[in-house]
């Protein structure tokens, strides 16, 4: 597997030519692997959103060896900078693009409609196309319980969170966390700082500070790629859980635990349809029932009742029997979000775009 920033692309591609970063057009043909592309916003590092969309290429490659070109093409800015490499990449023959952020969508969907030969999967997007599969993980299935845990270790009441963007997949991530927080104490309140960015460790650490400092006692770091949150809240004696990659070995005291993501076996499949001739885009949202979440890494000071309390609504959560939206839902501005007994459907779930009461940070416009 090849790894390149945006600017050891370019160069590559300036020198040999696209042919000699990506494989022939046709899958497998004479002798030529299939060119499989990611490219992502931020750096790949050994945590976070990238290194969990990197890893989860790893099981591809072992499967089918010299057989597909695996190259990922980390600190890619949405825009036009993201528009004019993942072009580049199908124009010379890429037939897997992974577009793994929510700001390439509209540049990855034309990709998709220009080439029918081509299989696009898009992170946390709503578009589909038939060749088109907007891919998104049920983080909120994990935050629902970390939010029981939060709430049996907080002694202020007050749960803040550090995100990225304000869109449907990080939304619905602070609403069950703080609907799951909410079942253990219904005082619960939850801040957010919105840092707009999928990659400032600096801000992201005064985000923290900002939050502990209005005496936020556990801290969701929400979309960081980075340890940062992590570290700012260990240094400071505050728990803290994060999504995508476990990150304890930066905070081996204070470490909630963490909503991983393996993104493998959606991949693995997908790569497998393609060449079957069979891909069809679908909206994937995966959640614990595919493998694909799983919450880690466990504290041990979280009390034992809690974590039996957990463990029987992590087995409810997989086999389908507990959704955390589940009426009756109340959001910020008072009005329903969901009746009594009714279970919010995973249409409503992607498209989210309000809070629940007990979230004191508005919503940016």
């Amino acid at each position: 597997m090849t790894n390149l920033t945006r600017r050891t692309f370019m160069q590559a591609a300036a020198a040999t030519g696209l042919a000699g970063v990506f494989a022939s057009r046709s899958a497998f043909a004479a002798d030529e692997p299939l060119g499989i592309a990611l490219v992502v916003p931020s750096p790949v590092g050994d945590v976070g959103w990238a290194h969990a969309l990197s890893a989860g290429l790893d099981p591809i490659k072992a499967a089918y060896g010299d057989k597909v070109k695996v190259t990922v093409i980390e600190n890619v800015a949405e825009g036009p900078d993201a528009d004019r490499i993942m072009n580049k990449v199908v124009a010379d023959g890429a037939k897997v693009l992974i577009a793994g952020s929510f700001g390439y969508q509209n540049g990855a969907l034309q990709i998709a409609r220009r080439d029918p030969s081509v299989t696009v999967l898009h992170a946390s997007g709503f578009q589909v196309a038939p060749n088109f599969s907007p891919f998104a993980a049920k983080y909120f299935q994990g935050t629902y319980l970390l939010g029981m845990a939060a709430a049996a270790l907080s002694k202020t009441g007050k749960l803040g969170s550090v995100s990225a963007f304000a869109i449907p997949e990080l939304i619905t991530s602070i609403n069950a966390f703080t609907l799951g927080a909410q079942a253990v104490n219904p005082n619960i309140e939850v801040s957010v700082v919105w840092v707009n960015s999928w990659f400032d460790p600096a801000k992201e650490q005064e985000a923290a500070k900002a939050l502990i400092a209005q005496d936020c006692d556990v801290i969701f770091s929400n979309a960081q790629d980075t340890p940062s949150v992590i570290s700012a809240c260990e240094e400071a004696g505050v728990y803290a859980f994060n999504l995508n990659s476990s990150m304890k070995k930066y905070a081996p005291k204070k470490y909630l635990g963490c909503v991983t993501t393996d993104w493998s076996p959606f991949f693995k499949a997908s790569v497998d349809a393609h060449l079957a001739g069979t891909f069809k885009g679908q909206n994937a949202f995966l959640g614990v029932a595919d493998n694909v979440v799983e919450v880690v890494d466990w504290n041990a000071d979280i009390p034992a009742d809690t974590m039996t309390k957990i463990k029987e609504l992590e087995a409810k959560i997989a086999d389908g029997s507990f959704s955390p939206f589940t009426g009756p839902i109340t959001k910020a501005d008072g009005s329903e979000g969901a009746a009594a007994g009714v279970t919010l459907p995973d249409s409503d779930i992607v498209a989210m775009d309000w809070h629940v009461k007990g979230v004191a940070t508005p919503l940016p416009k």
